[in-house]
């Protein structure tokens, strides 16, 4: 049987895959697993529920709340707010655990049920199967003054407001034209007040969500609006926001795209100089651009290097005691104010670096130097094999001498599907395309089913 949760959370098609019978059953589960500790402390579990504003985030969300509250659970329905805030509050309010109801990036009809446990810390994977497991076995309900009470958490957007605001430590945005693409999602209702209250202008796009448009053309995902309304207002720059608001990418002010490479270096280098980069140190998964590797590298700055996915970045976080780290996909942890990707916090402090340094955003993302980097899936083949084969490992060998230093592969296989994955960096769009090309023909090859 394949394992419910995935790497972030439980996601699918919304009333197909993500049933409002499995809501129902997995928050009891989850009531049952992240609800122990009350349990043994004889009192009454108290769980903070949001979702992003996708139309099926309403009966997920209410079969939720329904369960969480027939196994006992008291439940703060914040309505509609990004991850990063519903996993803020979980601490701020000292509850035993959270739930988002959210896709993410993904479209509309998509949907999904993320849990947060004790200080909005994402679960373990051993916590996962536990909840699994209580999920394929009867729990009993509770009664009487013992059933759980879902209210209104009526400040939850307020708090979460005063927190982005205090991790500024007083910088202003004064005098900064920013436009602020909400992609039709969670970041509508606070983004544009937390960057107008610390003395932006702002512009703001993609925030008029109505259930069925969140990340339609328009967000992270699709930053065309973003940079031609970034040229037309003249702004000093742009940042998008994904669904759920745990991204962030961004444009400066002639339209190019600032993705989640340059914006760790940006801030990686602030916080350096700042004194405030713990250890000195970078968390950045494999397939961040090798110009990131070096421009750190230029400037004193270790990098830990982890697998794809932010629950990694988070895991080497926490292992090394570091406070930033992040993907190229714009999910970027500042772990001393977030326990997650947080795309409103980490907009506000490239902001914040703009006014305290004076410089454009294009002035500040130089400081990297973004090698070509060509990506071919190559499908059909046999995932499991492509790190045990010697036609391989020599084409790949090869291909690292033909680069002699310049640039690096980097050969993954898919977690799910029958794909491998060939990633090339080169001084030059042309060799990238051509060795990239090459290997993924000899893994075709080599691996195919």
């Amino acid at each position: 049987m394949a394992r419910l949760f995935g790497t972030d959370g439980v996601r699918g098609l919304a009333g197909v895959d993500v049933t409002a019978e499995l809501a129902l059953n997995l928050s009891k589960a989850a009531a049952f697993v992240l609800g122990r500790e009350a349990r043994f402390e004889s009192r009454r579990a108290t769980a903070v529920l949001a979702r992003d504003p996708r139309v099926s985030g309403e009966f997920i969300s209410a079969a939720v709340a329904a369960g969480l509250a027939s196994a006992g659970v008291d439940v703060l329905d914040a309505g509609v707010l990004p991850t990063p805030a519903a996993a803020y509050l979980v601490a701020d309010t000292k509850a035993d655990f959270g739930v988002m109801i959210s896709a993410s990036h993904n479209p509309a009809p998509d949907n999904g049920i993320k849990f947060f446990a004790r200080g909005g810390k994402k679960l373990a994977d051993d916590i996962e199967d536990d909840i699994e497991a209580a999920l394929a076995r009867p729990l009993a309900g509770t009664t009487g003054r013992e059933v759980g009470r879902i209210r209104r958490f009526s400040d939850a957007e307020d708090r979460y407001l005063v927190h982005l605001l205090g991790t500024l430590e007083g910088q202003r945005l004064d005098g900064l034209k920013i436009v602020l693409d909400c992609a039709h999602g969670a970041a509508a209702g606070i983004s544009p007040d937390a960057f107008s209250d610390a003395g932006a202008q702002v512009v703001v796009i993609g925030n008029d969500p109505d259930g069925f448009n969140i990340n339609d053309g328009i967000g992270s995902t699709h930053l065309e609006l973003l940079q031609e309304t970034v040229v037309k207002e003249q702004a000093d720059f742009g940042i998008a926001h994904d669904g759920d608001a745990d991204r962030c990418l961004a444009v400066d002010g002639d339209g190019n795209i600032i993705d989640g490479d340059m914006i760790m270096a940006i801030l990686a280098l602030s916080m350096s100089n700042r004194g405030k980069l713990e250890r000195n140190t970078l968390v950045a998964t494999v397939m961040s651009n090798l110009g990131l590797k070096l421009a750190m590298a230029d400037n004193g700055i270790d990098i830990v290097e982890t697998g794809v996915g932010d629950r990694y970045v988070l895991e080497a976080l926490n292992e090394h005691g570091l406070s930033l780290g992040g993907e190229q996909s714009g999910h970027v942890i500042m772990s001393d104010y977030a326990t997650t990707g947080d795309g409103i916090l980490t907009g506000m402090h490239i902001a914040a670096e703009v006014a305290r340094t004076g410089k454009t955003l294009a002035e500040l993302a130089s400081c990297m130097r973004v090698y070509p980097q060509v990506l071919v899936n190559v499908r059909g083949v046999d995932r499991n094999g492509v790190n045990g084969d010697e036609v391989i490992a020599q084409a790949v060998h090869q291909a690292e001498l033909a680069l002699a230093g310049s640039g690096r592969v980097l050969l993954r296989p898919s977690g799910t599907e029958p794909v491998v994955r060939v990633m090339v960096e080169a001084a030059s769009e042309e060799q990238a395309q051509q060795l990239a090309d090459d290997l993924a023909a000899i893994v075709k090859e080599r691996l195919a089913i």
